[in-house]
């Protein structure tokens, strides 16, 4: 069996639909140490289904008592982390956590302080998605790169790895989607750490499956990349 050292983060908001299935997927690694969900107060059954379902003893909850978004649910997530290794897993299904396990083995290795899962970078199954999602994804890496002289293929994706130690350094001020522009704006600010990126599989959703960001997250992520090129 693997050694246990990997601490899962999901923010949840209304996934009733998926949230069973996705935590039976993370659980079945061995590596995991822990599973952190968040519920940011669910509307739509999500919460009461995970009050009254008997999970595992890796499985730890956490409620907000008022919605506040994807950022401040990954902060109540990172406060509890105790695992050597933290990542960030979405409550859909469009991410596979069999992956995981690939996006340990830098860090592990010795060579890695953040590494990133690219849905961007080829080599792995991605469903054909919307095109002016992928013409925003693009735009916001360019503009990442070229703010921060770097070379990522995907700064909005979800799996975001982190040695505790360096997600536990970085304050969190986004309540909303703008935590993931936030969290590569900090990171990639700091020339210490050392960041990696893996392709990985993407099966997206449509806007009728469920899918949340619109053009309106792109204009804030923008601004977020902007405001944390130059202060905290």
């Amino acid at each position: 069996m693997a050694i246990q050292t990997l601490s899962v983060v999901m923010p949840v908001y209304n996934e009733k639909g998926t949230i069973l299935k996705i935590i039976s997927k993370v659980l079945a690694l061995d590596e995991v140490k822990e599973l952190i969900i968040v519920d940011d107060c669910s509307i739509d059954g999500t919460r009461e289904l995970l009050k009254n379902y008997k999970f595992d003893e890796r499985v730890r909850f956490f409620y907000h008592d008022r919605n506040q978004g994807k950022g401040a649910a990954l902060r109540t997530g990172f406060q509890h982390a105790s695992g050597e290794i933290v990542v960030v897993q979405d409550a859909d299904l469009e991410y596979d956590p069999k992956e995981l396990v690939e996006l340990m083995k830098p860090i592990e290795d010795g060579l890695a302080d953040v590494v990133y899962g690219s849905r961007l970078s080829g080599g792995k199954p991605q469903r054909v998605c919307m095109f002016w999602h992928r013409l925003g994804n693009d735009f916001l890496s360019f503009l990442t790169n070229f703010l921060f002289n770097t070379t990522l293929t995907d700064m909005e994706t979800c799996y975001k790895m982190f040695r505790r130690d360096v997600i536990a350094a970085i304050k969190i001020r986004s309540n909303g989607f703008s935590v993931e522009p936030e969290l590569t704006a900090k990171i990639l600010k700091n020339r210490n750490l050392r960041v990696y990126e893996i392709p990985i599989s993407y099966y997206g959703r449509s806007y009728s499956e469920g899918k949340k960001i619109t053009w309106r997250h792109g204009i804030s992520a923008v601004l977020t990349l902007l405001k944390y090129r130059f202060i905290d």
